[in-house]
């Protein structure tokens, strides 16, 4: 029985997870890499920093190498000020995917606050594995 509902909600979930929004193609004030994008961007981009918007437990699972947790929602202007005081200072931000609004948020919120140099990779996490890309643990 337990079998059974297990599935049941399971089954119930699949059209939700289709419903779930898909972040912009486009943000204003950043630039959109995808994963070869955003590799060359961290090989070749002095002081970047790399911000993981998605949930701590996720990024303790494994997340870009020198990634930084920063939870969209727990970003303020001073706690990105605290990682990246000088508003030049090149930023990438990424979450779970083209269905993850979070580092699209996040990104969008540097930009209003005054950060100059944004990276959005909006393929995120999701398309880091998929290119088996180096994972940080």
């Amino acid at each position: 029985m337990r079998y059974a509902t297990c599935l049941l909600l399971w089954c119930m979930t699949l059209p939700a997870l289709a419903d779930k929004p898909l972040a912009p193609h486009t943000l204003a004030g950043t630039t959109r890499v995808d994963a070869e994008q955003a590799v060359v961007v961290i090989q070749t981009t002095p002081h970047l920093v790399i911000i993981d918007s998605r949930l701590a437990e996720e990024h303790a699972k494994g997340h870009i190498p020198g990634a930084i947790s920063l939870l969209d929602t727990d970003m303020s202007e001073a706690a990105l000020s605290r990682i990246a005081p000088d508003r030049g200072t090149p930023l990438l931000f990424y979450c779970n995917g083209e269905r993850c609004l979070r580092s699209g948020n996040a990104a969008a919120n540097a930009a209003a606050w005054g950060y100059r140099t944004i990276y959005w990779f909006r393929g995120g996490w999701q398309e880091w594995l998929q290119k088996e890309l180096p994972i940080g643990r």
